[in-house]
């Protein structure tokens, strides 16, 4: 579905126009755009190396990079950009950089946490400035934003609850595995549990610092990721004022979450409507539309790229 989508929003704007304005881009307007995507990339996994670094872990920036972008190639082929990689990039931490198996798993839990919580608030925000700037019959933008709110509560509400109330999920997993309670596994994975929240209690009490280091790399991050988009924009030569921005900046994210494997099909008709929208010219949107493709190119031939490491077993470098 998504991918006939995507080709038929193509079908109808003007690609050729869009490519030779694409191609016609100077090598400083490129190396410009990469910078700002290097950029992301690297905050990101700052914020995830300063949460390993917080847990005493033993790993590096290179090593953490390469496990992120594997995994992000996973998450841009599963349904819903946001999810897919996770257990494999535990996995590579256990396998590959002999991490243990809670911290791994803690690890990339706090650090999804952190990507999402930010990624849901900045939207949010952004989503209810367009409930009182911007009218459309078509959408609601008020509903949106309150869904936006509500995860962001439930996201907090999971952590609170792990943090302060961790015996009514130890109960849980009893529960729930009692028919196999003298299994050896089973015993294992209460241990695990407990190391897990033990963990989190002393990252939590201890190294408050470094979570404060992790939200301002997340913010940091977005204002990167903003910055990216405002690049677009302007390679593709698009006259916009801030509520025009926030505008295409909201529909396109909001587009990227919905269920289809990287948001193929939704982000293209979500640009096709928000230019239509705002009375902006086809051309631009298309090459938006190649420009943010191209990128998600690189970024899963990148990904691509470190799957046979990761793959082999091998001592910490």
């Amino acid at each position: 579905m998504g991918p006939g989508l995507a080709a038929w929003i193509l079908s109808q704007l003007p690609l050729e126009a869009a490519l030779q304005s694409v191609i016609g881009l100077g090598l400083e307007q490129w190396l410009l755009w990469i910078g700002v995507n290097l950029l992301v990339i690297a905050l990101l996994v700052a914020r995830w190396l300063a949460l390993t670094r917080a847990m005493g872990l033993a790993v590096s920036f290179a090593q953490l990079l390469r496990v992120r972008q594997a995994g992000q190639l996973i998450n841009f082929v599963t349904p819903g950009p946001q999810f897919g990689g996770e257990p494999l990039q535990v996995y590579w931490l256990w396998k590959r950089y002999k991490l243990p198996g809670h911290s791994a798993f803690l690890s990339v839990g706090m650090d999804r946490f952190f990507e999402l919580w930010i990624n849901f608030a900045v939207l949010q925000m952004a989503v209810f400035t367009l409930a009182l700037t911007v009218s459309t019959d078509l959408v609601d933008w008020s509903a949106i934003g309150l869904i936006l709110f509500l995860l962001v509560l439930l996201l907090t509400f999971v952590v609170w609850f792990l943090i302060r109330k961790p015996e009514y999920v130890r109960k849980g997993i009893e529960r729930l595995t009692r028919p196999w309670k003298n299994h050896p596994r089973l015993g294992r994975l209460h241990a695990q549990w407990s190391r897990m929240h033990e963990s989190l209690q002393e990252v939590i009490e201890e190294k408050r610092p470094a979570l404060g280091q992790a939200l301002v790399l997340s913010l940091l991050g977005w204002v990167a990721m903003i910055s990216e988009f405002w690049l677009l924009l302007w390679l593709v030569d698009v006259d916009f004022d801030l509520s025009s921005f926030v505008f295409l900046l909201a529909v396109t994210r909001l587009a990227f979450l919905l269920p289809l494997p990287g948001g193929i099909g939704s982000v293209e008709a979500g640009i096709f409507w928000a230019f239509s929208v705002l009375a902006l010219p086809l051309s631009a949107a298309t090459g938006l539309i190649i420009l943010m493709r191209l990128r998600d190119l690189v970024v899963l031939l990148a990904g691509a790229l470190m799957l046979p490491g990761l793959s082999a077993t091998a001592k910490v470098s």
